[in-house]
């Protein structure tokens, strides 16, 4: 008989608390499970007049998906606070004690472009400490932790099956919601991404805007066999961050989402506190890596809430390869 989540976080997966604010995250995805499913029938799809703090145009499946996680969560007694792409500033629970320490940061809804075509979208949620000597208000400024500091991360995919991926910084596990019973069963114990890999994940149509060392990596791909890489590679592309990463997750490969000179002075289009660290956590948990231009991802010092990052993460040869690729544009020539 498969092991429950219920189960899973009972059994010391997480102390009491995290635990409780995992279980009522499952339990808000597990609700925007039920909606993506019904589409249409449940008049959820099609978009609104309203734009979110990253200029974006919501969608109303993402303002309801936002509304959800703020009212499942703010249950959980170990929350403080939360914070959302979909929300201009933090988003107070109740004050920093001892007994709420954490900091729950997400994406409600990724990939809402393909919501109204019936593409698998999803989830992205991370999980932050926070400490206070007195009890105290929640600030901003408690959010802005490298991804290192994470106590949890994790995503829910909405395809064909609804997959919950999350790891507490020991390995990564994954389960799938069974819609007879409504109960998340442990599919996979312990998530290992290939080192090596023949898959690519960008969008290509972007390729004239793209770094050197982003345009030699592709180019090299894309050479195949009789190119410096001596194989052939396959590309695949989703337009969503959580449909493409988890095929990487489950296979083996490479996203990326880099930055372009079509926006010189914006380091790169998705945002690091509800995309990138936690898709960071579980990839390197995974035995993968994911690397900003910089160095990993994961010790980025963020300065404001909606920062953006260029985003190159996955079987770990390969974000090894980018890398060096990045470091030797450096050089002087």
């Amino acid at each position: 008989m498969p092991v429950t989540l219920d189960q899973f976080l009972a059994d010391g997966a997480a102390e009491p608390g995290l635990a409780q604010l995992i279980g009522a995250v499952a339990d808000a995805c597990a609700e925007i499970s039920a909606l993506v499913r019904r589409g249409a029938a449940g008049e959820v799809l099609g978009a609104l007049e309203s734009e979110n703090v990253q200029g974006e145009v919501q969608k109303k499946l993402d303002v309801i998906s936002n509304d959800i996680l703020l009212e499942a969560c703010a249950k959980a007694p170990a929350l403080a606070g939360m914070a959302s792409e979909e929300m201009d500033t933090v988003h107070p629970v109740r004050p920093v004690t001892d007994e709420a320490r954490y900091l729950l940061l997400f994406d409600p809804l990724d990939g809402s472009s393909n919501i109204d075509v019936n593409v698998s979208i999803g989830t992205i949620f991370s999980v932050l400490p926070v400490s206070a000597e007195a009890p105290r208000d929640v600030t901003e400024a408690d959010f802005l932790q490298p991804g290192r500091n994470q106590a949890a991360a994790g995503y829910v995919v909405y395809g064909p099956q609804t997959t919950l991926v999350m790891t507490f910084g020991r390995g990564v596990t994954a389960f799938t919601l069974d819609p007879e019973t409504d109960q998340w069963l442990q599919v996979i114990g312990a998530v290992s991404i290939p080192r090596e890999t023949k898959e690519f994940a960008i969008n290509a149509s972007n390729m004239r805007h793209w770094a050197p060392p982003v345009r030699r990596y592709i180019d090299d791909c894309l050479a195949g066999e009789t190119g410096a890489r001596g194989k052939n590679f396959n590309m695949r592309w989703v337009a969503s961050m959580v449909a493409d990463v988890h095929r990487i997750v489950m296979r083996g490969g490479v996203f990326l989402y880099p930055w372009d000179a079509r926006e010189p002075n914006r380091a790169g289009k998705l945002r690091l506190m509800y995309e990138a660290n936690p898709m960071a956590m579980v990839i390197e948990q995974a035995g993968g890596a994911a690397y900003d231009g910089f160095g990993p991802t994961l010790d980025a010092k963020p300065a404001s809430l909606h920062q953006r990052v260029s985003v190159m993460l996955g079987s770990a040869a390969e974000v090894e390869r980018l890398q060096r690729l990045h470091e030797e544009a450096l050089q002087p020539a």
